[in-house]
């Protein structure tokens, strides 16, 4: 297993927190300054986007961060020269979260090494088409980054189970269809979907997409996942708050929902 499955599954973890936030958002120094923040209050890895300009899987509130973020001139490029000065001094493991786009145009080696050499962890590519995902993979392996392929709601038993075989140690089960943002509530047949994938694997559940709340997380860390991504919740309060506050603030609120969940 990679450094991402063992943290989700340490033994003193109860459920693992995974913060997300948009790289380059609103700029680079305030990226750092929030990756800092996150690492110092609790969150057990770290889900990093890649702004992109057709995010099909984002909502709202990401979409808007990425628009503003690429509106600086913020390149891939830069963040990987940013990551190499970050993750030297972060606890928590970093998964680079983006496109197929961007890495195809990247070229799919140079970009793995490059994510590698800059001390990433794991790899979320939302709309790599399975079929097309053992290439990707094998590069992974080689260079010691965990690509973590997705399980929906709508998934069917076939695909779910080429989608565990294909998997190295996490998966990522999608907690609602459509894309990702705040929600009031979610839906508890995850949670049912969820144990029928215990039965089936002993690989790392992460769930994702719609998570916002304390008292959301509070109740979702019941539920037999390992691991739960909270990305809008984040990103708001970093849209909503100046450059200078919005890491202090989201190091605060990430120490209250792992304060909530052990």
């Amino acid at each position: 297993m990679s450094l991402i499955s063992n943290t989700l599954r340490k033994n003193n973890l109860k459920c693992a927190l995974v913060p997300f936030i948009t790289a380059g958002f609103p700029n680079l120094s305030t990226t750092i300054n929030a990756l800092d923040a996150l690492d110092n209050n609790g969150a057990d890895v770290i889900e990093l986007g890649i702004p992109y300009s057709d995010a099909l899987a984002d909502g709202p509130i990401i979409q808007k961060s990425s628009k503003i973020a690429l509106s600086q001139g913020i390149h891939i490029d830069d963040i990987i020269n940013m990551l190499k000065l970050v993750t030297p001094r972060l606890s928590a493991p970093i998964i680079i979260f983006t496109y197929y786009n961007p890495v195809l145009s990247k070229g799919i080696l140079n970009f793995i090494v490059d994510i590698s050499l800059a001390g990433v962890s794991g790899l979320i590519i939302p709309d790599l088409p399975l079929e097309e995902a053992d290439y990707v993979m094998k590069l992974c392996d080689r260079y010691n980054i965990e690509l973590i392929l997705f399980i929906a709601p709508t998934s069917s038993t076939h695909r779910i189970k080429r989608i565990i075989s294909k998997s190295r140690g996490c998966i990522y089960l999608v907690s609602s269809c459509g894309v990702t943002g705040v929600r009031d509530k979610i839906d508890n047949k995850i949670n049912t979907l969820a144990k029928e994938l215990k039965h089936q694997t002993d690989k790392a559940i992460m769930l994702g997409f719609g998570i916002s709340s304390i008292e959301q997380a509070k109740y979702i860390s019941q539920w037999y996942v390992d691991g739960m991504v909270i990305g809008s919740a984040f990103m708001k309060i970093m849209l909503n708050n100046s450059s200078v506050n919005s890491p202090k603030l989201l190091g605060e609120f990430c120490n209250l929902i792992k304060t909530s969940i052990k």
